[in-house]
């Protein structure tokens, strides 16, 4: 028993099956905030945005392709080793296999990236709203037991559905080597300010942080909005 399992007092997180389809996480640092959580606008960001939203128009025409989102972040929280992305897609494919075809494609490689990550869906809550009205989180996990990583994930998630009324969440999991053992995408609930909040609960601290401390996985997470 590792250091903190003492803390689990809230219920298990329900999974439902994965999803079948394959995903590309594309990262970019265009102009993140410096000093300050806050993303402010930015006229280099907003170009990189246009150019994006260009590019998934071209990749949803291809038979391969199920859905791209592009998103732009709005709040990056202070963490050790984040990844500071501040334009994000996701791409959608319809299956692992089809993921090596579409990074083939000319659209695709227009995307200047300083992260890819190609990965499946192993664990998911619910079913993602894509819609572009609300708040959206990628949460970067670090770890050097990678199975060790996924068991404290299974149980931490019990909190965020119970305590933060979380109920969309898919966890990616990466296909080739990557610095992140997998990257969680949830929609939250609500504004950003107000899950956030949750977050300052004594219960986090208790059955969130000191489990993800006492087993060494690192977490950075970026709240973004589609565009």
């Amino acid at each position: 028993m590792t250091t903190g399992d003492r803390s689990l007092r809230h219920r298990k997180a329900t999974f439902t099956e994965p999803a079948p389809y394959g995903y590309l996480y594309v990262g970019m640092r265009i102009d993140p905030p410096r000093g300050m959580p806050f993303v402010g606008k930015s006229v280099t960001r907003a170009e990189v945005l246009t150019k994006c939203a260009s590019v998934a128009r071209r990749l949803n025409t291809l038979a391969e392709v199920v859905s791209v989102a592009v998103y732009e972040a709005v709040v990056i929280p202070p963490a050790k080793n984040g990844p500071r992305f501040d334009v994000m897609v996701l791409i959608q494919t319809t299956s692992p296999e089809t993921i090596t075809t579409v990074e083939a494609a000319e659209a695709y490689r227009d995307l200047d990236a300083d992260l890819v990550m190609a990965a499946r869906n192993t664990r998911r809550i619910g079913d993602i709203d894509r819609s572009k009205a609300g708040a959206f989180l990628f949460n970067h996990f670090t770890a050097t037991d990678p199975e060790r990583a996924l068991r404290t994930w299974e149980d931490i998630a019990g909190w965020f559905t119970h305590k933060a009324a979380v109920d969309d969440s898919a966890l990616l999991q990466p296909i080739r080597e990557s610095p992140y053992v997998f990257v969680n995408h949830v929609r939250l609930p609500g504004s950003p300010i107000r899950f956030f909040l949750r977050l300052l609960k004594p219960s986090f601290r208790r059955s969130v942080s000191k489990r993800l401390s006492a087993n060494q996985i690192g977490f950075a997470a970026v709240v973004c909005r589609p565009v």
